[in-house]
């Protein structure tokens, strides 16, 4: 009797035993298949929002900074923007020159925030920007005229550094640009999140390939209007023209921030007429008295374009809806009715 109470007591030891050594080997298992917590990302705009959403999908939402109708250009950061830019893993933008309230912000950020400056992406084609009223004006015109490609792949090792002056910091109007953003993204989400980072590079492969159906669908439609004259109120297209064989020939302004003067708005006027040109392209968050006084007594037509898409909803669909509205709107423009 006795040695058969031993024999349950060291039966009932032997099966706590086991079952003790079983939950411990369970242990990393479970651990290891805990999902890992998203990265905090934060983005400038839009347009590069919408990007970063689409590598993003699946694995979290990233936080736009400059929402509703505000520009870039102009905007003023809040208490409540560097609080949540202090707590952030990721800050995506285009440049300090494109976004110029990031300046002086990025200097004061935590060490552990990391600042991916899109315009120094592998890949970039990047062009120089022009300051002149007329473009045919501008030093680096005529080489593009004749067919000599004035725009710069960006490397390491290139003679601009990151959010150079004279860069024009629109890149992302030209959706092979898109593309070169996309790669970076997902290269920096990955290293970020490596239990991510095959998810992050199937969607910037995904992403890669409705670039290049856009770029086609928009090649087709802008065919038409190729070459045909507009003026922009700043010179915020060069990418799209480049992209489109899309001809500007001038802007009202150097940029938003600086009105223009009398001079640059009188040879505006004679290159409406010397040029015949039918469209002049207004911004909805600048002044439009300055593109009437422009067309007034000329057969130019008032057109509208949003370069960084300040009135389209923010998300994953914001960037083709954005380039597929500004051609869009440049056909209108340069279409007679």
């Amino acid at each position: 009797m006795r040695a058969n109470s031993l024999q349950r007591k060291r039966d009932m030891l032997h099966l706590y035993a086991r079952l003790t050594l079983a939950l411990l080997a369970g242990l990393p298992v479970a651990l290891a298949a805990a999902p890992a917590q998203a990265v905090d990302v934060v983005v400038t705009i839009k347009p590069l929002h919408a990007l970063v959403a689409r590598v993003m999908a699946g694995a979290g939402e990233p936080h736009l900074l400059v929402q509703g109708t505000m520009s870039a250009h102009t905007y003023a950061l809040k208490p409540s923007d560097m609080r949540r830019l202090s707590a952030a893993d990721v800050f995506f933008r285009m440049s300090d020159v494109m976004e110029p309230f990031t300046a002086r912000v990025v200097k004061a950020l935590p060490a552990r925030v990391q600042v991916v400056t899109l315009e120094d992406s592998p890949a970039m084609h990047l062009l120089e920007r022009r300051t002149s009223a007329t473009f045919a004006d501008d030093p680096h015109a005529h080489d593009r005229d004749q067919g000599t490609d004035h725009g710069h792949d960006r490397n390491p090792g290139h003679a601009h550094g990151p959010g150079s002056g004279s860069i024009d910091g629109h890149a992302w109007l030209d959706p092979v640009n898109a593309k070169a953003m996309a790669d970076r993204i997902a290269e920096v989400l990955g290293a970020k999140d490596p239990a991510r980072a095959a998810a992050y590079r199937a969607n910037a492969d995904r992403l890669r390939a409705d670039l290049d159906a856009l770029d086609a669908e928009l090649r087709h439609e802008l065919a038409g209007v190729a070459g045909k004259p507009f003026v922009v109120f700043h010179d915020a297209l060069q990418y799209f023209e480049q992209r489109y064989g899309l001809k500007a020939v001038g802007a009202i302004a150097i940029s938003p921030e600086v009105p223009p003067g009398a001079g640059r708005l009188s040879r505006l006027r004679r290159q409406l007429a010397e040029q015949g040109v039918g469209c002049v392209l207004a911004e909805p968050q600048l002044d439009t008295r300055l593109v009437s006084t422009l067309v007034e007594d000329t057969r130019a037509r008032i057109g509208s374009i949003d370069p960084e898409g300040s009135r389209i909803a923010p998300g994953p669909e914001h960037y083709p809806t954005l380039l597929r509205t500004l051609a869009r709107d440049i056909k209108a423009c340069l279409t007679p009715s």
